[in-house]
């Protein structure tokens, strides 16, 4: 599995490269604080939604604390997607944060 640290996400972040954020907390949990321009699939939900994303496209799996987003990662590299686990999650996210 594919990963990358909180510091390397808000790095690329600052210098302005485009990347694809997929946030699979709870919504609750989102609305509580997320990284600007994440978009939200709850983990429960990837399977139904896993449509919505790209293949062509690289994603940055997010979640409280690296658990369920390396969860989400595995299964979404199984179905062939280009994905990272961003190691830590929110937990050590030191960026900007959203409400």
């Amino acid at each position: 599995m594919k990963e990358i640290s909180t510091e390397k996400v808000q790095a690329k972040l600052e210098t302005g490269e485009t990347l694809h954020l997929i946030d699979v907390r709870e919504v609750g949990e989102v609305a509580a604080g997320h990284i600007p321009g994440i978009v939200n699939i709850p983990l429960g939900l990837l399977e139904f939604r896993m449509h919505e994303l790209d293949k062509n496209k690289s994603y940055i799996m997010i979640c409280r604390s690296g658990g369920r987003s390396g969860q989400a990662t595995s299964f979404l590299a199984s179905q062939g997607y280009d994905v990272t686990n961003m190691v830590g999650g929110m937990l050590n996210w030191e960026g900007t944060v959203e409400k």
